[in-house]
C-alpha cells in the first residue's frame, strides 16, 4: 500500500508480528511515516550518504527482471515491506518476487534495517547481474542472511544464520536481536574487500576474488553456479522468500 486510500488496505502481520486473527489496524493506520526515519543528516550527507527509499513509494527500486514492483511489495509504515500471505508456484510470493534497485553499485557502503517475521527468511543480496537468463538474484550476487535463527530450519545450518554471508561464511559473533525487532545491517565492499556488521558488531571480513574466495565459493552451494559472485558492479536485492518482512532507513554511500 503506498498510503493511497484509493487502494485497500492489507495486514501486514510482519510489520506488527500479531497473529492474524483479530488483527489490529494495518501498520500504516496505525504509525505515522516518520519524516526522520528516512531523512539523512547534514553530516551524512556530507559525507556522501543518499537514502535509497524515499518512506512512502517505491520509486527507484522494481522486481528483479521486471520494469516494475510486484504488486506483493507495498511501501507502508515508512518501510518497504512484503505481503507474503499468497504464493506462486514456487517459494516466492505471487506478485512478488525479489525486489531490486534501479542502480547499479560498485564500491559502496549500505546500510539497512530489516525486520523479519516469525519463522521467517529473507536476505540482502548485493552486486546482483539482471538478465533474464538468470531466475533469482541469488545466482549472481552473495548475500547476508535476514533469518528468524531460532524458529526456521536454516538457524540450524552453520553459515545460515542471520548476520552469515550466507553459505561461505559463519559469523564469530551472533548481534541478531529478537525476531519482531529491529536489526541494521551494514555491507561494506571496497574493491573487493567485504565487510558485514550486524547491529553495530561485525559479523565478516573478507577479500572477494581471491584464490581462497574461489575455494569459499567451490565448497558451497554456489559451486555449481558459474556466474556467483564474479560481478564487481550490480544491483541490491531486498529476498522474497516467501515470508513477510520489512526493510527501512536504506541508505548507501557510494565510495
Amino acid at each position: 500500500m503506498k498510503l493511497f486510500t484509493s487502494l485497500v488496505p492489507f495486514v501486514f502481520c510482519a510489520a506488527v508480528f500479531c497473529n492474524c486473527q483479530n488483527a489490529p489496524k494495518p501498520v500504516a493506520e496505525q504509525t505515522p511515516v516518520s519524516t526522520t526515519m528516512q531523512t539523512l543528516t547534514p553530516e551524512e550527507i556530507k559525507n556522501g550518504w543518499k537514502s535509497l527509499f524515499d518512506g512512502s513509494t517505491l520509486t527507484g527500486w522494481h522486481t528483479f527482471n521486471k520494469p516494475t514492483a510486484g504488486k506483493a511489495w507495498q511501501a507502508a509504515g515508512g518501510a518497504i515491506v512484503l505481503d507474503a500471505s499468497k504464493k506462486d508456484s514456487s517459494f516466492q510470493s505471487a506478485e512478488g518476487g525479489d525486489l531490486v534497485t534501479d542502480q547499479e553499485f560498485e564500491n559502496y557502503e549500505l546500510s539497512v534495517d530489516w525486520k523479519i517475521s516469525p519463522c521467517g527468511n529473507s536476505g540482502i543480496i548485493f552486486n546482483v547481474k539482471e538478465d533474464p537468463k538468470y531466475k533469482y538474484v541469488w545466482l549472481t550476487g552473495p548475500e547476508m542472511q535476514v533469518l528468524d535463527n531460532d524458529c526456521h530450519e536454516d538457524g540450524k545450518i552453520p553459515k545460515h544464520r542471520a548476520g552469515n554471508l550466507y553459505d561461505l561464511i559463519k559469523s564469530p559473533t551472533e548481534s541478531v536481536k529478537p525476531v519482531g525487532e529491529w536489526n541494521t545491517a551494514k555491507i561494506m565492499l571496497d574493491k573487493g574487500h567485504l565487510v558485514l556488521w550486524l547491529n553495530g558488531v561485525q559479523q565478516v571480513d573478507t577479500q572477494m576474488w581471491t584464490d581462497d574466495w574461489k575455494k569459499l565459493v567451490a565448497g558451497s552451494k554456489f559451486k555449481s553456479m558459474p556466474d556467483f559472485a564474479v560481478f564487481k558492479k550490480g544491483h541490491i536485492a531486498l529476498q522474497d522468500h516467501g515470508n513477510n518482512v520489512a526493510f527501512r532507513n536504506i541508505k548507501i554511500r557510494e565510495l
